[in-house]
Parts: C-alpha cells; structure tokens; sequence
C-alpha cells in the first residue's frame, strides 16, 4: 500500500502491521511518504519499534534533520512546483495531486496560474529548490501570501522553513496511511 493509495480507514496499516514488517516492506509501504526520498524510510526504520504513527513520524523527521545539508537539499528539490508544469502535465505523485488539488491548485485561472509561475521562478532562482509548503492547511490567498512573504527569508532560514513544511506534509500523510 502506498500513501496514495489508503483511503478508507478500514485500509489504513496498523502500528502492529507496521512492526511485522521486514526492512524490504518498510521501505516499499513508507518510502514514498517523503517525496521521492525513500533513503528517509530506510534510515526511520532503524528507529524500531514504533509506539504509534506519532514515534514513526517523528523518526522519519529526524531522519531528514540528521542529513546532510547536500541529502537535505535533494529532498527539497524532488518536490513539484505548486500549480507548476507537472501540475499540468499530470507528472506528480498521486499524494501531491490530491495536496494541490484540496487548496484549489488544479483550479486556477489563467492570471493565477501566470502568478504561481512567476512566484515557483523567483523562488527557484532565489533558493535551488521549488516552494514547499503544507498546502491542505491553506487556501490559494495564504499560499500566494506565505509565497511573497518567504521570499524575503535567507536561504538558511528558507531551507529549515521548507524542511519543517516537509515534516508537516508527511505528518498529514502518514495520518491518513496509519490508524492511530
């Protein structure tokens, strides 16, 4: 089962499916929580046993905050643009689309779209990395605001802003993969 495919709550993975797992199954179940990272879900498992989906999140997190900067920086960088090219070429995960698609991504008009565009440039240019954020806790007007206010952050202050919106993406995720 993969994070775009646990829907009902009847098809969620229990914390005790979670720890008869073998390494191979971890990876293969979690390694897509982290977009294009499962080396995230190969270090977590380490992290064993898991008291809930909380103690597995957290080790995911702090698989990610114990990178290296290059490691970190490529987990940022697998991410799509929001309302970007693979937005409309339908080239994202099953999980992004869902994301995008609930703040009304998949939804814009021509102007919006021309913004998001500008915006995903500028922000690429400014950091090497497209703009993350958790978008199933905004609407269009607080991504468009948090968009122009983080452009105004240090790269260092960018790449911890990012990462933090990475582990909140991935919390939503495993909540909706894992019972509680």
């Amino acid at each position: 089962m993969s994070p775009s495919s646990a829907g009902a709550a009847s098809l969620k993975i229990t914390v005790a499916q979670i720890e008869g797992m073998d390494r191979a199954a971890f990876v293969h179940t979690f390694g897509g929580v982290f977009e294009n990272s499962p080396w995230v879900a190969e270090q977590a498992w380490a992290a064993r046993p898991f008291a809930d989906v909380t103690a597995l999140h957290a080790a995911m997190c702090d698989a990610v905050r114990g990178a290296s900067r290059a490691r970190q920086l490529a987990l940022l960088g697998a991410h799509p643009d929001l309302a970007g090219r693979a937005a409309r070429a339908g080239a994202m995960s099953a999980a992004s689309v869902a994301e995008q698609a609930s703040a009304g991504l998949d939804r814009l008009t021509d102007d919006e779209y021309d913004r998001f565009t500008r915006l995903n440039a500028a922000y690429t240019a400014a950091f090497g990395f497209p703009f993350i954020i958790a978008v199933r806790r905004h609407d269009k007007a607080a991504i468009l605001a948090a968009f122009e206010r983080r452009l105004l952050n240090t790269k260092d202050v960018e790449i911890a802003t990012a990462l933090e919106q990475v582990c909140e993406i991935t919390r939503l995720r495993l909540d909706a993969l894992v019972a509680p």
